[in-house]
């Protein structure tokens, strides 16, 4: 007997990936619905060899279905995720509504999976910001072994985070600039995003850091350990998919760049490319499509005593977003649910 699985927001770049992603994991579900806004109602998506049409959320009964996938953002999430709760239907959302509340488990599988219990408070669990997730899968092992004390961390996130809209402005404006009797202005982003960079992801908070950078470094404390300070420095750049980070960590024990890398390849989600030669390592362009979390440039930070640097890649739409919460309903089917 398997499950009954609603992805809601089923239209979008995330929630055609979370459709895709149960279908390729061949996650037991008995039975999958599409569930968009009325203005997509009967818009076709895919899921693995079927075709599935949308349905209506505002009228959507939950009663009977025992997840729900959500990626519609906060201010829909905080309409219709009680709802589905209250039902009786476990939300895996992976907006930021959730993520900071105290009754409400923050979840990377590979990292902190016990947290799953919480699910009993509010049969909710939040799905991490898709900068975070990737880190701390690479963070976790390493923290075991060495005990991290800081984290420095460097973003270059792919316009695929922002959405649909994104991309598009990515792509458009690229074409643009070869055909001069055209020209998109900023609207998605603050600044021209094709051939350019832009140090600035979601609005700007009093202490000068944005809220991405923010994210970071609170869903880091709540997933691994409060006791870890990070800073963060997020930044878009004109990819279409893939978000990559440099990090440097500190730690209390000596930590080996050898034997860092050894923990790493030995560890669940991630894949080690590290060779110091010409490629390599992973760009983002590699890691399109993948499950697993890249990491190269493993090496020894000399201006301290117990530091180390790396190079992180992974694909946003899946580790990021969508991956994550199906792993997050692989988890809650073992561990809570139990069916079949």
């Amino acid at each position: 007997m398997g499950y009954r699985v609603a992805v809601v927001g089923a239209t979008g770049n995330v929630g055609r990936e979370m459709l895709n992603i149960l279908a390729e994991r061949q996650f037991p579900a008995d039975e999958v619905v599409a569930l968009a806004s009325r203005k997509s109602l009967g818009t076709e998506v895919s899921y693995g060899d079927k075709t599935l049409k949308t349905k209506d959320l505002d009228t959507f009964d939950f009663t009977g279905w025992d997840i729900a996938l959500f990626a519609i953002g906060s201010d829909a999430t905080k309409t219709y995720a009680p709802k589905a709760a209250k039902a009786g239907c476990v939300v895996i959302d992976n907006s930021s509504l959730y993520r900071y509340d105290p009754e409400i488990p923050l979840i990377v599988p590979e990292v902190n999976p016990d947290a799953i219990e919480m699910v009993k408070n509010k049969n909710i669990i939040a799905n991490p910001n898709c900068s975070t997730a990737q880190m701390v899968v690479a963070l976790k092992p390493l923290h075991d072994r060495a005990t991290i004390k800081r984290v420095v961390v460097s973003t270059y996130q792919s316009v695929s985070g922002a959405g649909k809209e994104g991309i598009d402005e990515l792509w458009d404006q690229t074409k643009s600039i070869y055909n001069p009797t055209s020209e998109v202005a900023p609207s998605k982003f603050t600044k021209q995003i094709a051939f350019n960079v832009i140090p600035h992801i979601d609005v700007f908070m009093e202490d000068g850091s944005t809220k991405e950078e923010w994210k970071m470094v609170a869903e880091t404390k709540k997933i691994v350990d409060p006791k870890i300070k990070v800073t963060a420095t997020c930044v878009r750049v004109p990819v279409f998919v893939g978000h990559s980070e440099s990090i440097n960590i500190e730690t209390v024990d000596h930590l080996d760049e050898e034997e860092a890398r050894e923990i790493l390849r030995e560890s669940p989600g991630i894949m080690v490319v590290d060779k110091r030669e010409d490629g390599g390592y992973t760009t983002p362009i590699e890691c399109v499509g993948d499950f697993a979390t890249f990491i190269s440039r493993i090496r020894q930070d000399s201006t301290i005593d117990n530091g180390l640097n790396f190079w992180c890649v992974s694909d946003n739409l899946r580790k990021g977003a969508a991956l994550n919460a199906v792993q997050i309903a692989e988890l809650l089917g073992n561990r809570v649910l139990k069916k079949g």
